[in-house]
């Protein structure tokens, strides 16, 4: 008698939602705005933060003026990733 094989099931994979976790928003006001881009901003605890000229851009800016209200968006410990308008 041949022997008989049985086809191999195929179970779906499933995919689990990725969690995002929500950036970190934090207020802060432009202290200076250089020529090449990038700025010093004073965040609203009283931390002076470089911020380089890619993560202004990425807010949509071409340039700040000192004084402006932004947010600074990423993850703390972290360089700012964007400079956003304020809400």
């Amino acid at each position: 008698m041949p022997e008989q094989t049985v086809p191999e099931q195929t179970v779906p994979e499933q995919t689990v939602p990725e969690q995002t976790v929500p950036e970190r928003t934090v207020p802060a006001t432009v202290s200076a705005f250089h020529p090449d881009g990038s700025a010093v901003v004073l965040r609203d605890d009283g931390l002076l933060v470089d911020v380089d000229a890619a993560a202004v851009r990425l807010g949509g800016w071409r340039f700040l003026r000192p004084g402006q209200r932004v947010r600074l968006l990423g993850e703390p410990g972290e360089p700012v990733r964007k400079v956003a308008p304020p809400c």
